[in-house]
């Protein structure tokens, strides 16, 4: 009869790789194909009533942001000029919103 170990060779173990959390790997893979300037922009127009706050909101729309313009249309000729006073703190608010300075000028249309 042939005779089976019963001892084990000792193999180390492979630790698993936790999982990484997915706004992170979703951070790197914007950063790796290079659009991290566009999801940015796109962030700032979809988070428009968040950042100016809902008195402004209601009365505006971020169209789009070109070679660092951003467009946003006005409802009425007063508050396209209130807005064209206040765009430097406007501004601010956008950029820091952004996590990044996207954006150099607004245009109130």
């Amino acid at each position: 009869m042939h005779k089976r170990s019963t001892t084990r060779q000792h193999t180390p173990q492979k630790t698993k790789k936790q999982p990484e959390p997915f706004a992170l790997a979703l951070d790197k893979f914007v950063r790796q194909v290079g659009i991290t300037k566009k999801m940015r922009q796109f962030s700032v127009i979809t988070s428009w009533g968040e950042i100016v706050g809902e008195q402004i909101a209601r009365v505006t729309q971020a169209e789009r942001i070109d070679n660092g313009i951003l467009f946003v249309k006005t409802a009425t000729a007063p508050w396209r000029n209130e807005l064209t006073l206040r765009r430097l703190e406007i501004l601010e608010k956008v950029n820091a919103a952004a996590g990044a300075r996207v954006v150099k000028e607004i245009r109130f249309r």
